[in-house]
C-alpha cells in the first residue's frame, strides 16, 4: 500500500518540480508589461496552440461536463468534443486568428477590454468590459478546483482543501515569476500529459467493460429516461441520443463560447508570425479532438457504471461523481497519472484566467484611471499582486463550492461570451459597428445570463448561455444599422492595418 501511494506522490512532486522549474526560467520574459501578458508576441505555434488547448479543456471538462453530459446523452455526447474541435478550435483559429494579431497589434491592445477602447474610441467601454471580465471570471476560476475533490479523495485520501491550496499556490509561484511564457510553456508540458492520459484510460476503462463493441451493446440495453425517446432502450447509443436539441445547446456554448472568451482570444494577440497561425490551427483542432472528443466519449459510457455512490441521499445523481467511480478500479500507475492529468488540466486553465483576470484590472481599470502614470515595473508589480488576490478569492469560493461545477462554468461563459463575441466578432470584420451596438452586446449577454440566475426561465444555464450569445449575434449588427457611425476617418484608419504589404515566398502564396 504504502510503495502504490508513494508512487503517487513521486508523479506529484515531479509534475510541480517542473512547473516552478519552467516558472524560474521564464523570468528573463518578465521584463515589460508585453512580456508579462504576451511572452513579447513572439511565441511560437505549438506553444500557442497547447496553450489555448490546455485553457479550453480544464478540470471543469474531464470531471464535471464528461460526467454529466455522458450520463444525459450517451455516446452521443461525443459530438460536443467533435463541436469543440471544429467549431471551437479550427474555425476560430481561421476565422479570428489572423485578423486578431494583425489588429490588436495595430491598435496596440493587450486585452480585449483595451481592443473595446481603442477599436470603438470608447474609454467607458473600456472599464465596463473590465469589470465584466473581472465579475464572471472568478466563478469560473472557483469551478476548475472543484473537479479536483473527489478525485484527490479516491486516490490519497486527503481533504480536498489541502488539494485546492497546494494547487493555488504552486500555479500562483510559476505565473508571477514567468508571466504569460510560463503558462504557454507549462501549458505545453500538461498538454502532452494530458493527450497521453487521456488515451490510456479510455482503453483501461473500455478494457475493463470487455472492450468497445461489448460496451456499446451494454449501453444499448439501457432504456432512456427522457420525454423525447419515453424510455426506449438503444437512446444511448443513437447517432444524436436522447435529447437532441440540448445537447446542441452545450455544444454551441462549449464551441462557439471560446470565441468570446478574453482569455482565449488573448492567444491569438501573442502569436508570432504568418507561419504560426496555420501550424497552430492544425494543432490546436488535432489537440481538441483528442482531449475534449476523448473526455466525451469516455463519459458516455457513465452508465455503465451505474452505483450507489454516484446518488446522493435523496437520490439524485451527483454528476461529478461519475467520473472518479468510473477511475477508481483502475491500476495505481493510472490513477496517478489521471490525477496529474487533471492537474495539468486544472492548473493550465487556472493559470491562464488569473493572468487574464489580473492584466485586465490592471490594464483597462487601475491604470490611468485609479493611478495616473505608472509606469512598466509598477503594471507588473500590480498584475502580480492581483494574480495572488484573484488565486485567493477562487481558493475560498473553491472551499465552500455551489452543488455542481457545471452551472458555474455555464454562467460565466454565457455572460462573458454573450458580452463579448458579437461586438469583438464584428470589430474584426465591419468597420459599421456603432458604441451604441457594442452597449447592446453587453447588455444583452449579462442581462440573459443574470436574468436567468434570478428568475430562472431557461431551465439548464448552459442553453441560456448559448441563447445569449445568439442574442448578441443579432443584437448588435441590428443597433448598429440604426445608431449614429464611429467617424468615417477613425474606422478607416483601424483597417488600413489589413491593407499593409508583406512580402512572403511561393511556397505560401502564387503570384497573380
Amino acid at each position: 500500500m504504502r510503495v502504490k501511494m508513494g508512487i503517487k506522490l513521486v508523479l506529484l512532486v515531479i509534475f510541480f518540480a517542473i512547473m516552478v522549474g519552467v516558472g524560474i526560467y521564464s523570468r528573463k520574459h518578465v521584463t515589460s508589461v508585453d512580456g508579462f501578458v504576451l511572452g513579447g508576441r513572439t511565441v511560437g505555434p505549438w506553444l500557442t496552440a497547447f496553450a489555448y488547448g490546455t485553457s479550453y479543456f480544464s478540470a471543469v471538462v474531464f470531471v464535471g461536463y464528461a460526467g454529466q453530459f455522458g450520463w444525459k446523452y450517451g455516446i452521443a455526447s461525443t459530438w460536443i468534443g467533435i463541436g469543440n474541435a471544429v467549431l471551437g478550435s479550427l474555425l476560430a483559429w481561421v476565422v479570428l486568428g489572423r485578423r486578431t494579431k494583425v489588429m490588436t497589434q495595430h491598435l496596440s491592445s493587450r486585452t480585449m477590454p483595451d481592443f473595446f477602447g481603442e477599436r470603438y474610441d470608447s474609454k467607458a467601454l473600456k472599464v465596463i468590459s473590465s469589470i465584466i471580465v473581472f465579475v464572471f471570471l472568478i466563478p469560473y476560476t472557483a469551478s476548475v478546483y472543484n473537479g479536483l475533490s473527489r478525485l484527490f479523495e479516491m486516490a490519497f485520501h486527503i481533504p480536498y482543501a489541502w488539494c485546492v491550496i497546494v494547487m493555488a499556490v504552486f500555479t500562483a509561484l510559476y505565473v508571477i515569476l514567468g508571466g504569460y511564457m510560463a503558462t504557454a510553456i507549462n501549458d505545453f508540458i500538461q498538454g502532452i500529459i494530458m493527450l497521453v492520459g487521456i488515451v490510456a484510460v479510455i482503453a483501461a476503462v473500455l478494457s475493463g467493460q470487455g472492450g468497445f463493441m461489448n460496451a456499446i451493446a451494454e449501453m444499448a440495453k439501457i432504456p432512456s429516461d427522457t420525454a423525447v425517446t419515453q424510455g426506449q432502450p438503444g437512446a444511448f447509443t443513437s447517432f444524436f441520443g436522447p435529447d437532441p436539441l440540448n445537447l446542441l445547446g452545450v455544444v454551441l456554448l462549449t464551441s462557439l463560447g471560446t470565441w468570446g472568451l478574453p482569455q482565449m482570444i488573448g492567444k491569438f494577440y501573442a502569436i508570432k508570425d504568418e507561419k504560426s497561425i496555420n501550424t497552430g490551427t492544425v494543432i490546436s483542432t488535432l489537440f481538441a479532438v483528442v482531449v475534449s472528443g476523448g473526455c466525451y466519449f469516455l463519459g458516455g459510457f457513465g452508465r455503465l457504471f451505474d452505483s450507489p455512490v454516484i446518488y446522493d441521499e435523496t437520490g439524485a445523481v451527483v454528476y461529478d461523481s461519475i467520473i472518479p467511480h468510473m477511475l477508481s478500479a483502475l491500476p495505481d500507475i493510472l490513477i496517478g497519472i489521471v490525477v496529474v492529468l487533471v492537474l495539468s488540466a486544472s492548473m493550465s486553465t487556472l493559470s491562464s484566467l488569473v493572468l487574464t483576470s489580473s492584466s485586465t484590472l490592471t490594464l483597462d481599470l487601475i491604470k490611468d484611471n485609479v493611478v495616473k502614470n505608472m509606469s512598466e515595473k509598477k503594471q507588473i508589480i500590480t498584475m502580480q499582486v492581483l494574480i495572488v488576490f484573484f488565486i485567493v478569492v477562487s481558493v475560498v469560493i473553491a472551499l465552500d463550492p455551489p452543488t455542481f461545477i457545471a452551472q458555474l462554468m455555464g454562467i460565466s461563459w454565457g455572460a462573458l461570451a454573450g458580452a463579448f463575441l458579437a461586438p469583438f466578432l464584428y470589430g474584426l470584420y465591419w468597420k459599421g459597428v456603432t458604441r451604441a451596438g457594442v452597449w447592446a452586446g453587453f447588455i444583452s449577454g449579462v442581462g440573459i445570463t443574470v436574468s436567468n440566475m434570478v428568475i430562472g426561465y431557461i431551465e439548464s444555464p448552459i442553453n441560456a448561455g448559448a441563447v445569449a450569445m445568439i442574442a448578441g449575434l443579432i443584437v448588435v449588427p441590428v443597433v448598429s444599422l440604426i445608431t449614429p457611425r464611429l467617424k468615417k476617418e477613425t474606422v478607416n484608419q483601424i483597417f488600413t492595418c489589413y491593407e499593409e504589404k508583406v512580402t512572403i515566398t511561393k511556397k505560401h502564396s502564387l503570384q497573380e
